[in-house]
């Protein structure tokens, strides 16, 4: 069974006060471009899905565009609310989309189903978790002692009654200790939103958003995709992709990236007036159309 995975899309996103929503059109059409080409079984699409809990109606068209051309391909789609994202203004309207692939992550209750899908090695269970704090969770098991998000995490997933002797995804959205961060995301003082690896033993592959660079944390199979396009000069360095992951029998996990390439991208410069403003420098580059940061 093979799954796309994205993440952070943050349609309508501003990079110094300039729109990026050009630059994601291109990005979602370089995406269903991809997918052309992999023919995935799905896609998980891992929250932050707005940059806004209100987001403008150019994002929302984006957004709706993109779910549109994804269900004319008859790929199913799963997608969950991030901590950018308005859980109800995502969920609305989840059960008439289901009809045409597209699947909602409803606002966290307590209860999470899982979708199950079977190929030639037996069923695969996918369960779908948006973005909770603390105080979501513990609203749902008044009884627990939940003050942090790794309670949170575990409290949410015991009670999914997960059977670790299946194959098992879990897409979230959240920030799992020992990840590397960057300027563009959401920080909480002290790193009290830090959760542990180790809430997500039961589950085979752990389709994560929230951390822009992609990246494994703890072992492969629990990965940040990152974000499609480049949000800040911190992330100048990354390389932006798309991953791809393969579940064939239990314990049999294959995972690639594909990279992606923007209409523009963002770069630093250094150097003298002279030798920025020296043809020779910039002959043959795509500095021209980038977005520059430059330290003179």
């Amino acid at each position: 069974m093979k799954w796309i995975h994205l993440s952070d899309l943050h349609l309508g996103k501003r990079v110094n006060e300039f729109s990026m929503l050009e630059d994601q059109q291109y990005i979602l059409a370089e995406i269903l471009r991809i997918i052309d080409q992999e023919q995935p079984d799905g896609v998980l699409i891992a929250g932050d899905v707005y940059d806004k809990s209100v987001p403008s109606a150019e994002a929302v068209g984006l957004l709706d565009d993109f779910l549109v051309r994804l269900s004319e391909r008859g790929v199913q789609v799963f997608l969950i609310s991030g901590n950018h994202d308005s859980p109800e203004r995502i969920a609305f309207g989840g059960r008439l989309m289901t009809r045409s692939g597209v699947y909602l992550a409803p606002v966290y209750d307590g209860v999470v189903k899982p979708f199950t899908f079977t190929d030639e090695y037996g069923p695969v269970h996918l369960y779908l978790l948006p973005f909770v704090k603390p105080a979501h969770v513990r609203r749902c098991f008044p009884e627990r002692e939940i003050s942090t998000y790794t309670q949170a995490m575990a409290a949410a997933i015991e009670a999914m009654g997960v059977d670790t002797a299946q194959r098992n995804v879990l897409v979230t959205h959240q920030f799992v200790t020992g990840a590397a961060r960057c300027d563009s995301e959401e920080i909480s003082v002290g790193g009290s939103d830090n959760v542990d690896v180790s809430v997500f033993a039961p589950f085979d592959y752990v389709a994560l958003g929230h951390i822009h660079g992609p990246q494994q944390v703890g072992r492969e199979t629990v990965r940040y995709c990152g974000t499609p396009l480049k949000y800040s000069f911190s992330e100048a360095g990354h390389q932006k992709s798309v991953t791809v992951v393969e579940l064939r029998e239990k314990g049999n996990v294959s995972i690639r990236t594909i990279p992606l390439t923007p209409m523009r991208d963002l770069v630093e410069l250094r150097g003298t007036y002279e030798e920025l403003t020296f043809r020779g420098f910039y002959e043959g580059t795509s500095y021209p159309r980038d977005y520059v940061h430059i330290t003179l």
